[in-house]
């Protein structure tokens, strides 16, 4: 299972669109399940991302600013708005997805 935090205009695609101002979704994976399979099945637009964490590190980004940040990441060439859709996920990840509307968020 995998737990997806969803912030910001988000939210609206979790269970409880109305709730605080996090939503979390626990999803089953489906072996080779990826980030980009997960969500497609929350029906979540990639050009509706602004950032992706997974695990407490940044998978992708479309803040410039990035690299002078020194965030802990996933890979290590600098995050691209494009998000990293066929990184692997698996059983405890955690994904923190941010919407367009949060694009500041993080800096």
């Amino acid at each position: 299972m995998v737990e997806i935090r969803l912030y910001g205009k988000l939210r609206r695609l979790g269970p409880d669109p109305r709730g605080d101002r996090e939503t979390v979704v626990h999803l089953e994976l489906p072996p080779g399940e990826t980030v980009g399979g997960a969500l497609a099945r929350l029906g979540i637009p990639p050009e509706e991302i602004a950032h992706i964490f997974l695990n407490g590190r940044l998978l992708t980004t479309c803040n410039s600013m990035a690299p002078w940040l020194r965030y802990q990441q996933v890979r290590e060439d600098v995050p691209t708005c494009e998000p990293n859709l066929d990184h692997p996920l698996h059983d405890g990840d955690r994904l923190g997805i941010f919407g367009r509307d949060m694009a500041m968020l993080v800096v």
